[in-house]
């Protein structure tokens, strides 16, 4: 799974301010790495159906163990909800022991620039 392409579960108004974040995760170990993909299609399936998602990709180098993701969302309690709900908050605190790294950035773009560049977020994460 090299990269799984700009999903727009819900098209935003045009003209007006998204939530964006970025993150990027690298696993201690290649199991850590295959439970990761095995996590990603519930986890993704969420992103689809949850109210102010306007946009997710996800891109993958499993046999580097690392893994990142680009969203956009309505708000920053959007992003909240769809964190602690769901397939995502089980994924997340079941592949917390296996993770080495986790890195986050936030920022606030219009949702006419969508959909996002990996550049973009590669520039920001630190």
């Amino acid at each position: 799974m090299p990269t799984l392409p700009w999903t727009v579960p819900n098209p935003p108004p045009r003209d007006t301010e998204v939530h964006v974040f970025a993150s990027r995760f690298e696993t201690r170990t290649l199991w850590g790495a295959l439970k990761f993909l095995a996590g990603t299609p519930a986890v993704w399936r969420q992103v689809r159906n949850s109210p102010g998602a306007y946009g997710a990709t996800l891109k993958a180098k499993p046999l580097r163990r690392t893994f990142w993701t680009l969203s956009a969302w309505e708000s920053k309690a959007a992003l909240a909800t769809f964190v602690h709900s769901g397939a995502h908050k089980p994924a997340a605190r079941g592949l917390a022991p296996q993770m080495k790294d986790a890195t986050f950035t936030t920022w606030q773009a219009k949702s006419d620039d969508l959909p996002l560049s990996w550049s973009e977020a590669f520039r920001r994460l630190p």
